[in-house]
């Protein structure tokens, strides 16, 4: 599979993934797309929801290539710790201890390496009464307070997508963790492992809301506070043909703005933060929103500073103008999918090369990193590589 060379900050950065699901692919994508070169090692087996797909359907595994390996036997074993004694970090995703019992943990890579970053993302963390225990997202937002937050109060807790979890807080804390860790180890030459909890992401996330708690600006019931629904200039509204806007006016002389677009007088209205109030008032805008069409509603606020959207699906969001005028989204292999971020100025992420197909660039990969084709063909005969 042809790859390009990484042109991002991470270029020259070399790296092993044990792949698994959710949060490690989409973290070794985020370092592979800013220019890491990264050997996905794949299992010789199927794994996943059994969903059978071509691999272009997979964005997160693109920006690298694949080896699969049987790490069962020995041989396998060898394999992955030759390409690990080589990297400036690993990222594994298993359940605690799975890398111990096959030879390559830790303290087993450092023998070989003692500079190697081992970066280990799970929902539980390595250690705790839960770290054994089987989960996904879902029971990691349920367990930090972040589920019971997310919802209205007559329908109880609302089932956000695994953006939370497996992405924010799994995901794009282990990339984080990664990258401090390989800054840090240039300066001492020795590794450490980054331990990625989902649940310790989570909790991470919510450090304004626990701030707000302590201070007794928010309280336990949902929709009773400003960023939860609660708030009437901070919700969702339908609109006359059935569709969504978003307000979001926090600030008073945004808010002041947004009344005189909906042809209400500042003075009849309650104080902003009078919260008694709210309900009432929530039931004017909604009453106010629901006389025009999304549409009309974009012309009425175009140019007007009162913190409006419309609520656009997947498929709006890829045509709509500011979007396409920043090119967020790219096509890769026929699949529509979004472009790398954060942006550099000096250093571009890019989308080297589309999903690999799992083991599919055994040959290359072991030639690059140091096997003989006599090593590489004996592997192959003794079923240690596919």
């Amino acid at each position: 599979m042809a790859i390009k060379r990484g042109t991002g900050p991470l270029a020259g950065i070399r790296m092993v993934e044990f792949t698994g699901v959710g949060p490690g692919p989409f973290c070794a994508m985020l370092l592979a797309d800013m220019g890491a070169e990264i050997v996905s090692i794949a299992r010789t087996t199927g794994h996943g929801l059994g969903i059978k797909k071509e691999p272009r359907f997979d964005p997160t595994t693109r920006s690298r290539k694949s080896l699969a390996v049987d790490l069962k036997s020995p041989a396998g074993q060898a394999v992955a710790m030759r390409l690990t004694a080589q990297a400036d970090a690993l990222i594994e995703s298993y359940r605690p201890g799975v890398m111990e019992r096959l030879g390559l943990g830790p303290k087993a890579c450092w023998e070989k390496n003692a500079r190697l970053v081992y970066g280990r993302g799970t929902g539980w963390g390595q250690e705790g009464p839960l770290a054994d225990s089987v989960g996904h997202d879902l029971n990691y937002l349920a367990v930090t307070g972040a589920l019971a937050m997310i919802g209205s109060r007559d329908r109880g807790p609302a089932i956000p997508i695994n953006l939370l979890g497996d992405y924010a807080g799994g995901g794009l804390y282990l990339a984080l963790g990664i990258v401090s860790a390989l800054l840090e180890a240039r300066v001492s030459g020795q590794g450490q492992v980054v331990d990625a909890a989902m649940v310790d992401g989570i909790g991470s996330l919510l450090t304004p809301q626990y701030a707000f708690m302590a201070s007794g600006r928010w309280v336990l019931e949902r929709e009773s506070n400003l960023l939860d629904g609660g708030a009437p200039w901070y919700n969702v509204y339908e609109t006359s043909d059935g569709k969504y806007v978003a307000i979001a006016p926090v600030e008073r002389k945004f808010y002041d703005q947004l009344l005189e677009v909906l042809g209400l007088d500042p003075a009849l209205v309650p104080d902003q933060l009078d919260r008694a109030s709210w309900p009432a008032l929530r039931r004017q805008f909604a009453d106010i929103f629901r006389t025009k069409t999304r549409e009309q509603w974009c012309r009425v606020m175009e140019g007007r500073e009162v913190c409006f959207a419309p609520v656009l699906d997947a498929a709006e969001a890829v045509d709509f103008p500011h979007t396409r005028a920043r090119k967020s989204f790219l096509e890769v292999d026929g699949v529509l999918q979004p472009a790398p971020a954060p942006r550099f100025s000096r250093t571009p992420s890019s989308v080297r090369c589309g999903p690999p197909i799992p083991g599919g660039d055994r040959d290359e990969i072991m030639l690059a990193w140091g096997f003989s084709e006599a090593e590489i063909a004996g592997l192959r005969r003794d079923g240690a590589v596919a």
